[in-house]
């Protein structure tokens, strides 16, 4: 009898999930034990490594998923709390002796390859009845280690870098469209569900209790799908003009919480939503009408994000200031704990700053335009700090935090990689209604909502 382990981390839904389809679709297992391991620190409210907005938006999203197996597959998520070697060694004992698969999604996270490295050192490679399969394309549209270690490739710098290696990968352009694996239950008739029981487990009861209440943005795969229906395929004049530099960073007019994108990139950057659902909703209203092109379209910021994701893999050192390739190293000011306190509060006297980090503390989020001003303000703007000291205050608290694309827009930003031009310029920290950083400045409702 095999046993297929679904290791669920970073993509946090049922469709299109390459992973968990391999095990539900194919005979390579009798049975699926899905689980999901929370970090020791939900149980002591540290917010060392993750936010309380962060936190919380995690545990709408392990929620949503346990719902969403449950009721569409039958599947019972197992969850944990600790070391993750030590709940994968109490997994192993109950499994013994059977055959069995620990199924991961792939990972450029240097600290996600270490962890998986020595799980299989000491996990895997003592036990002749255990394997792992790393599963590629579940974060990324693009196959990342396929592309790195391909001949020929340097890493992309520009727009243009990606739009030819999309080309190369799969044809015209402007005809993209990606095949959707979604699970379909009727075709899996046989009962695969499985559980376990280890002194590591938790019941998702026991967890709500300790967090806060749920923000403004509520985690889920659920969620994901009615915010992509309601903002990009229910809104066609909306994606076909999508104009990222040139969206209002103050958010909604009437609503200083709702932003003028998508706001989707926390359900991107969790996996609650496939990259993948989203270049498709987007080139099927594209088809029909004239329409914004990268880098300013929708897809545009996807290749970005796809970007950073091929150069978090290939370039050492990516999340570092010095030993990266991709970073000029520069003499920041030594590190003011007094200014980097007052900027992450919020407190700097400067109302849109002060407006943008309070969104910030308030929601885990902000438009991408306010992470234009308040980063330039930090580094080469005002405070002349350190861009590793806001990327790690990001990293805790943002909901859409991603290792890969937090640093690449913190050394873009900071205004220290190649691909920082042309979008290098000092920003007005105290900007009027024709600064490029787009801000409602008639009734300065964001600012009165937050300052």
């Amino acid at each position: 009898m095999k046993v297929a382990i679904v290791w669920f981390r970073n993509s946090l839904r049922i469709h299109d999930n390459p992973v968990l389809s391999w095990a539900y679709d194919s005979d390579n297992a009798d049975f699926i034990l899905p689980i999901y391991i929370f970090e020791e620190e939900i149980y002591h409210k540290s917010t060392q490594n993750m936010g309380e907005h962060r936190l919380r938006f995690q545990f709408d999203c392990v929620e949503d998923l346990h719902q969403n197996l449950k009721n569409k597959l039958a599947l019972d998520l197992q969850v944990f709390s600790g070391n993750c070697l030590d709940v994968l060694e109490s997994i192993k004992e109950q499994l013994q002796p059977l055959e069995v698969i620990l199924l991961t999604e792939y990972s450029t996270n240097p600290s996600d390859r270490t962890q998986l490295e020595l799980i299989e050192k000491k996990l895997i490679n003592t036990n002749q009845t255990w394997s792992t399969k790393s599963i590629p394309s579940t974060q990324t549209i693009l196959d990342v280690e396929a592309i790195v270690k391909s001949s020929g490739y340097k890493p992309p710098k520009s727009m243009k870098d990606m739009v030819r290696l999309f080309k190369t990968e799969f044809g015209d352009f402007d005809n993209i469209v990606f095949n959707i694996n979604d699970l379909n239950p009727a075709s899996n008739s046989h009962e695969k569900g499985l559980s376990v029981k280890s002194k590591y487990q938790i019941s998702l009861d026991e967890i709500r209790p300790l967090l806060s209440t749920s923000g403004y943005f509520r985690g889920g795969e659920s969620e994901a799908i009615i915010r992509l229906e309601k903002k990009v395929i229910s809104q066609h004049d909306y994606v076909n003009s999508f104009n990222k530099p040139k969206s209002i960073s103050t958010n909604l007019a009437g609503n200083p919480m709702e932003p003028t994108t998508t706001g989707l990139s926390p359900y991107i950057s969790t996996g609650c939503l496939s990259i993948r659902r989203l270049w498709n909703a987007c080139s099927k209203i594209q088809q029909s009408s004239q329409h914004t092109v990268p880098p300013v379209s929708i897809h545009g910021q996807i290749l970005f994000r796809e970007m950073f994701y091929l150069l978090s893999r290939s370039v050492s050192n990516w999340d570092k200031d010095s030993g990266n390739s991709q970073c000029k190293e520069i003499a920041w000011g030594k590190l003011n704990q007094v200014l980097l306190d007052a900027w992450e509060s919020g407190q700097t006297g400067f109302p849109l700053i002060d407006a943008m980090m309070r969104q910030l503390n308030a929601t885990g989020w902000m438009h991408h335009l306010g992470r234009h001003a308040v980063s330039c303000f930090l580094t080469r703007g005002q405070l002349w700090q350190n861009w590793t000291h806001g990327r790690d205050i990001f990293e805790r608290k943002l909901v859409d935090s991603d290792w890969a694309v937090n640093n690449g827009n913190w050394l873009w930003l900071a205004g220290v990689a190649p691909f920082s031009m042309p979008y290098y310029r000092i920003y007005n920290p105290c900007p009027d209604s024709k600064s490029s950083l787009n801000v409602e400045t008639k009734d300065a409702e964001f600012i009165r909502h937050w300052v």
